[in-house]
C-alpha cells in the first residue's frame, strides 16, 4: 500500500491530495472535510486508516485552494459555500473515475460537517458513479431538500448522541433522502467525537457500512 501525493484537477481548481490505492481494493472513498479543516484532519485520517485496513482505498484532498483557505480563515465564508464545495467534490469524483488506477472501482464518499452536504449533492449529481455516502457529524440539511430527494445512494448518517441540534437536523434530512438511509448515534459523543472510544466507533460504523453496501453491489 503506497500513499501518493496527487493533484486533483477540477474544472475550476487544482487541489492537493493524497491517494492511497492498492491492488484488490474493493472501493475508493473520497473524503470531504468539514468546516475549517483540510486533508490533514486527524479525525478523517483516523477513519481513512481503518477503511484501508478493511480493503478500501482512500482519497483525502483539500476542497479549497491555499489562497481560498487563507481567505476562509478570516471570513469563514467558503466553508459554508455548499455550491463551491460540491463543485470541487464532484470534480474529484470525475477525476477518480478517469484515473487509470481507480477507473471502474466503486466510489464512496465520506463527508464531515459541511462536507456532508457537498457529498450528498454530489451523490445526487453523479448517481452512476457514487455508490454510497457516509456522513460524520454532518449537516445534510445544507444540501437542500431538492438534492436530498435525488440521492439514490445508500446513506449512513453518524451523529453524536450529545450533539442534539445536529442529530435533529440529520433526522429531518433523513426523511427527505430518496435512497435507503440509516442514522447511527454514538452515545454521549459531541460534535467532534472527542470522547474516549467515540471516533473508533465512527470508524467501525463507516467501514462496516462501506463493506456491507459494496458487498451487496458485488452479488
Amino acid at each position: 500500500m503506497t500513499a501518493v501525493d496527487v493533484t486533483v484537477r477540477t474544472p475550476d481548481a487544482r487541489l492537493d491530495g493524497q491517494l492511497d490505492m492498492f491492488p484488490g481494493a474493493t472501493a475508493v472513498v473520497a473524503f470531504a472535510h468539514g468546516s475549517g479543516s483540510s486533508r490533514h484532519s486527524p479525525r478523517n485520517q483516523a477513519v481513512a486508516e481503518e477503511l484501508r485496513r478493511t480493503g478500501v482505498a482512500t482519497l483525502l484532498f483539500d476542497l479549497l485552494t491555499p489562497e481560498e483557505e487563507r481567505t476562509d480563515n478570516v471570513t469563514r465564508e467558503q466553508r459554508f459555500d455548499i455550491d463551491l464545495l460540491t463543485r470541487r467534490l464532484t470534480g474529484a469524483v470525475d477525476w477518480l473515475a478517469a484515473q487509470e488506477s481507480t477507473k471502474g472501482v466503486p466510489i464512496g464518499l465520506f463527508g464531515a460537517s459541511t462536507g456532508a452536504a457537498a457529498a450528498l449533492r454530489t451523490a445526487a449529481e453523479r448517481p452512476d458513479l457514487v455508490a454510497t455516502v457516509v456522513s460524520r457529524g454532518g449537516r445534510p440539511d445544507l444540501a437542500g431538500t431538492e438534492a436530498l430527494q435525488l440521492v439514490r445512494a445508500p446513506t449512513l448518517l453518524i451523529v453524536g448522541g450529545a450533539d442534539t441540534d445536529v442529530l435533529r437536523l440529520n433526522e429531518d434530512a433523513a426523511d427527505w433522502l430518496g435512497g435507503p438511509s440509516r442514522i447511527h448515534v454514538v452515545p454521549r459523543a459531541t460534535h467532534l467525537f472527542e470522547e474516549e472510544g467515540a471516533l473508533e466507533e465512527v470508524a467501525d460504523a463507516a467501514s462496516g457500512w462501506f463493506a456491507g453496501v459494496l458487498g451487496e453491489r458485488e452479488r
